[in-house]
């Protein structure tokens, strides 16, 4: 039976080895996850409901955050509560076509974010190196067209790959040596040549990766450099502040995934991937919302907003009615 004994498997099923492989830390490691993964929800769904209901965050660039935590919410639901779940009832399998789903339901919203990231930084270049001009390059049409744009490459990358990568011909041991159906992982247990494969993957990531995160470079450097020359001292330093944490977090989610699908397989070992993958997949859509929105003073504004809002109506809904 070897390492499927105590599972109620079929034989296309594979099996996750996981992140909670450890009795000691396991537990801590389990509500850690969960704590990240519930403030991630609230965080991008308070986000969203302020940018939609609040009129004064109906700006270009709260248009696309608003959409980046959407992206957030759907890849993040995608992989942890299966991992959650598995925890909870001692179970580690997922079936071929549950794999296959997984595959594509979380590449598809993180290639539309590795672009989206890229355009958000032209946003901010053209906010603060060309302000005259930002009602023209970042129109309602231009920002309908990033958003569209996003999703049609990650929408394509999800199609394209998904199919190839489970069309190879598994071995014997289905076990992942991982927390969820990334392709490296499942790769390792084709028994064909993915030489080609890999190849493409790897241009893929070149599209997907290098230019957006290059465009986020060249954006942030014109950025600073436009800082640079400000006469404020303390506009200087509260840009820098910004854009120090915004970088962070854009490296961060690049770094992660380069490292995940462009380095070569000699220097990959499982758990660095998966410590990796976390950073990019669990602790990203936690830190987006964070770092871009809600310590921003336009939407504490407009929390309070909603808060006098909720307790105006607590008020009238709480006064008795004159008979």
């Amino acid at each position: 039976m070897g390492s499927m004994e105590g599972y109620n498997t079929s034989s296309t099923d594979f099996i996750f080895m996981g992140l909670f492989n450890r009795q000691d830390t396991s537990g801590l490691l389990f509500a850690i996850i969960s704590l990240i993964f519930f403030t991630a929800l609230m965080a991008n769904g308070v986000m969203i409901f302020l940018i939609r209901t609040d009129s004064c965050l109906h700006t270009p660039m709260y248009f696309l955050l608003s959409h980046l935590s959407l992206i957030d919410m759907m890849y993040i639901s995608t992989i942890v509560p299966k991992m959650l779940v598995h925890y909870l009832l001692g179970q580690r399998t997922i079936s071929f076509v549950g794999c296959t789903a997984q595959h594509f339901l979380y590449l598809t919203p993180v290639g539309a974010e590795f672009f989206l990231l890229g355009l958000m930084a032209y946003d901010r270049y053209v906010a603060i190196c060309n302000p005259l001009r930002y009602p023209v390059l970042m129109s309602r049409r231009v920002c309908w067209m990033i958003i569209i744009g996003s999703w049609s490459g990650g929408s394509l990358d999800g199609f394209l790959l998904t199919p190839i990568t489970m069309s190879f011909p598994f071995c014997n041991s289905r076990e992942i040596n991982h927390f969820f159906c990334e392709a490296p992982a499942v790769l390792k247990l084709a028994c064909a040549d993915t030489a080609v494969y890999e190849t493409v993957m790897y241009v893929c990531c070149v599209l997907m990766l290098l230019i957006p995160f290059s465009l986020v470079i060249a954006s942030y450097a014109q950025i600073l450099t436009t800082v640079y020359h400000m006469s404020s001292v303390e506009g200087r330093k509260k840009a820098f502040a910004t854009c120090s944490s915004h970088m962070t977090v854009v490296t961060l989610f690049y770094g992660a995934a380069m490292y995940t699908y462009m380095l070569p397989h000699s220097y990959h070992r499982p758990e660095q991937d998966k410590v990796f993958s976390v950073f990019y997949t669990i602790l990203t859509p936690m830190l987006n919302p964070l770092i871009y929105s809600l310590r921003n003073k336009d939407v504490t504004r407009a929390m309070k907003r909603a808060l006098a809002r909720c307790k105006g109506v607590q008020r009238v809904s709480g006064m008795p009615f004159d008979t």
